[in-house]
This record gives C-alpha cells, sequence and structure tokens, in this order.
C-alpha cells in the first residue's frame, strides 16, 4: 500500500538502458525507495552520471522504470497511459532544467503562460495575473514584454521558474538549476527557490553538483552505485 502522507513515493525503483552492442547493461537506479512530503525541500547530489538526472525524470514522470512503482499523492501511476501522464505532470509536476528551454520568440510573460495553455482555449484573466505576480516575485516586472535573448542567464532562469509555478503544481523538480549560471546569479536563483518552496508551500526537490545549493534543502541525499542514501547520517 502507498504512503498516503507521502506526495511523490519511489517503491523499489530500478532502471536499465540497453547497452549500445544489445547485451546487458549495468543498473543506473537499483531498488530505489524515496518519499518526498508535501513542502518538503531535498536534494540529491552524486558523481556526474551516477543517474541523478534519470532519477528526477522517474520522480516527473518523463521516464519510466524499468521496475518498481511511482506514486503521486497515492495514485500508482504504473499504468497511466501517455497522456494521462502528460496531464499529470501539467497540473501537479513543475519544471526547471540547466538550459531555460524558454520559446526565443515569446516575451517572458508569454513564456510562463505556455503550460496554462495545455488545455487549448484563451488564458483566463486570473492566471495572466497570476503570471505577472510571478515575474514580479522573481524580480522582473520590468521584463515582461522581454523576450528571452535580451535577458540575462540569471533572468531567464528565473522566467522558467515562474512558468514551472503558473499550474500551481505540488511539487518542482529542478535538474541542475544554477549549472549554467555564474556565481552571483546562481546564488539569487538558489534563494529564490528555496523562498519559494516556503511560501508557494509547493515540495521541491533538486537535483546538483553544487555544494551551496544543497545546503539550502532540508534534506540531502547521495546517488551512487545506483542506489541513494542519505548523506553523512543526515535523516
Amino acid at each position: 500500500m502507498p504512503d498516503l502522507s507521502a506526495l511523490v513515493e519511489l517503491v523499489d525503483i530500478s532502471k536499465r538502458y540497453d547497452s549500445p552492442d544489445g547485451g546487458p547493461a549495468p543498473p543506473v537506479l537499483r531498488g530505489v525507495n524515496l518519499r518526498v512530503g508535501p513542502g518538503e525541500s531535498m536534494a540529491v547530489v552524486g558523481p556526474s552520471g551516477s543517474g541523478k538526472s534519470t532519477l528526477l525524470n522517474i520522480m516527473g514522470t518523463l521516464d519510466r522504470p524499468t521496475s518498481g512503482r511511482v506514486f503521486l499523492e497515492g495514485r500508482d501511476l504504473a499504468g497511466a497511459s501517455d497522456a494521462a501522464l502528460a496531464a499529470v505532470r501539467n497540473r501537479r509536476i513543475g519544471f526547471v532544467f540547466q538550459l531555460h528551454h524558454l520559446l526565443a520568440q515569446c516575451t517572458a510573460l508569454e513564456n510562463v503562460l505556455v503550460p496554462a495553455l495545455a488545455g487549448g482555449g484563451r488564458v483566463p484573466a486570473e492566471t495572466e495575473e497570476r503570471a505577472r505576480q510571478l515575474l514580479t516575485r522573481v524580480g522582473l516586472s520590468d521584463r515582461l514584454t522581454y523576450r528571452p535573448g535580451h535577458l540575462s542567464g540569471g533572468e531567464r532562469q528565473r522566467v522558467a521558474v515562474a512558468r514551472a509555478l503558473i499550474n500551481r503544481p505540488a511539487i518542482l523538480l529542478a535538474d541542475e538549476p544554477t549549472g549554467s549560471l555564474d556565481r552571483e546569479s546562481a546564488e539569487n536563483l538558489a534563494e529564490l527557490l528555496v523562498d519559494l518552496n516556503r511560501e508557494e508551500g509547493v515540495a521541491l526537490v533538486v537535483v546538483t553538483h553544487a555544494a551551496a545549493l544543497a545546503a539550502r534543502m532540508g534534506r540531502v541525499l547521495e546517488l551512487r552505485d545506483a542506489a541513494l542514501q542519505p548523506l553523512d547520517g543526515r535523516p
């Protein structure tokens, strides 16, 4: 039975990809169990190639495990269709990646509103107002009409964070969100993510190599040798 108090729960997750020669490949993940509570903040650290992004993609339903079960708010997603998973991602999960993936032809405001267009039709006035409020919250009230090419790297990432929050997700998954930023921009984005975790009540899971960002999270786990474990004895 799933833990109904958990927002996201991974149960005995394993992931293995086919090797180029068709032979057996070592597992990327092996027997991973993880529970993320509502409003929690967590960092996953580990060497490059250890499977951190794979773990985040499985949590966010962008990838399916080879074996094991993924629960979101008590719902077993194992048998969900691709269309059903896309709907879950749009409504309940926000994503921030190392590369912002903004649409070059759209303004900052239009980029933030993109997830709200998934159902078709016009964007409600209250949703557009939330987009403006989010951009103001991330310090971009004077950049609403700017396109990505006229924004700095840190500003583009802040637009991406606002976009990830537009549909009021229950969990925000961030994959190396500060990896392409200079030190000052990285520090500002780390502080923003922590503040939004508290203010929006959204759970936050960050995959990162940045020790300073990981240290800001409530819990730090290490992925090594395909297994997940607390770092330095932290619960």
